[in-house]
């Protein structure tokens, strides 16, 4: 499991500063972000000598390492999984226990159909990440030993016998048994696959994850999903391919009101959090906005863009609240991704009204706030490139028309916002 070095080429870097990229320039967000998991790997291995699970810790890593010799695809994409990397973040950070390290090869001897056998830390339910969750009972000892064997009825999909305790659990990466809930993976393209996780619990860092989903509401996630990316595919060609290079997991969250709820975290590259969907339109623009801020937080990991907050609090189109310097250029590289999905829709028969509207606004905030990047001296050099690079594309796009009408409502839109803010943030 030996890391890459963590690098952005300037090509790349000057492509994702126009606020897109493409698929090449987030592959190499995607390299450096399994670089930093493998690196948090192999320091908690190193540093678990001390742990009453360092015998455990050292033969997960050696199966790892024997597994990814045959299968290096496969191993590699489980070590790629955002809840991998936020589980051994907290583990280095001695917040979580080392010992799930062999969960994780567990599941990577489920998914390269492996024969492998492990002392695991139980104690509860096992999780074995990116494949699902196994219930066991409460009778067993703190660490238990764990089999596993391809599945014997000639499934090709990954299935396996898991053996606990003396008793024998059928794994399906297929669908739900007895004891077993699987992590559910959509089909949306020829070789792209979207993990719907409901069960792990390094799957969101937030207060807000929700459960498992129910049936009914998974369908509505896949309808949903599938009619977001014939969007992509149909209007969002390069966003389509970012996220089918970035994103490869969608995890549940409540949502505190009415309105649609969306995050990302640095923690959880790869994953975009949502709550439930309303329509594949809504779902696109939520992927295209949230790839925005997965796009930062990996470049941000490689380059430094903003110097140490000193501070100071910023006005942001976009929020109610005054911002710091980090998360106002987060805000606008975000909206100028919303800027730009919605400028593929101003000539829709369907959405042209919509679309003209919300692309009036948001490139105008997005602009607006890049000038106070700029302006701020809170900038590195770096920094200053990329922001001076992506206020040139906001000023060409502020250059299309839209019609009298659209561009007065987003006018009114951005004037009332800056009252209410002015009104909640100024001290009388």
């Amino acid at each position: 499991m030996s890391p890459s070095p963590h690098l952005i080429s300037r090509r790349s870097f000057s492509g994702l500063a126009t606020s897109e990229g493409g698929a090449k320039a987030v592959g190499e967000l995607c390299a450096a972000q399994e670089s930093k998991h493998r690196l948090l790997v192999a320091l908690l291995v190193d540093e678990a000598g001390a742990h009453r699970h360092a015998a455990l810790v050292a033969r997960a890593s050696e199966a790892l390492e024997e597994m990814e010799a045959d299968a290096p695809e496969e191993v590699g994409r489980l070590l790629r999984h955002p809840a991998v990397g936020a589980w051994a973040l907290s583990a280095c950070r001695g917040r979580a226990d080392p010992g799930r390290l062999a969960a994780v090869a567990l599941a990577a001897a489920v998914l390269t159909r492996t024969a492998c056998r492990l002392d695991v830390p139980v104690g509860g339910p096992l999780m074995l990440p990116s494949v699902g969750l196994l219930s066991l009972p409460g009778d067993l000892p703190e660490v238990a030993e764990v089999s596993v064997e391809p599945a014997k009825d000639g499934a090709s999909d990954g299935g396996a016998e898991l053996r606990v305790g003396g008793r024998t659990y059928r794994v399906d990466v297929a669908g739900d048994r007895p004891g077993w809930q699987v992590l559910h993976r959509v089909p949306v393209a020829p070789g792209v696959t979207m993990t719907i996780d409901d069960l792990d619990p390094y799957r969101w860092p937030g207060d807000d994850a929700d459960g498992r989903l129910s049936g009914e509401r998974r369908r509505t996630w896949v309808s949903c999903l599938r009619e977001a990316w014939e969007i992509l595919g149909s209007h969002h060609r390069t966003v389509a391919g970012e996220v089918a290079a970035a994103v490869s997991v969608l995890t549940p969250v409540v949502a505190r009101t009415s309105d649609q709820h969306s995050a990302s975290a640095r923690v959880t590259f790869g994953t975009i959090a949502l709550s439930d969907p309303i329509d594949g339109l809504g779902m696109a623009l939520t992927l295209a906005h949230e790839l925005q801020h997965a796009k930062l937080d990996a470049l941000s990991a490689v380059v430094e863009l903003t110097l140490p907050d000193d501070g100071r609090r910023f006005y942001a189109p976009w929020r109610p609240d005054p911002r710091p310097l980090f998360s106002l250029l987060h805000g606008v590289y975000a909206h100028a991704g919303v800027a730009g999905f919605w400028r593929r829709h101003t000539q829709d028969a369907e959405h042209g009204t919509r679309a003209q509207v919300e692309f009036a606004h948001w490139r105008e905030a997005a602009y607006q706030a890049s000038r106070t990047l700029l302006d701020s001296g809170g900038l590195t050099e770096a920094g200053t490139h990329f922001v001076a690079t992506l206020r040139d594309t906001l000023g060409r796009w502020r250059a299309e028309p839209v019609t009298p009408a659209a561009a007065a409502q987003a006018r009114l839109r951005s004037e009332h916002h800056r009252e209410a803010w002015v009104r909640t943030n100024t001290q009388v």
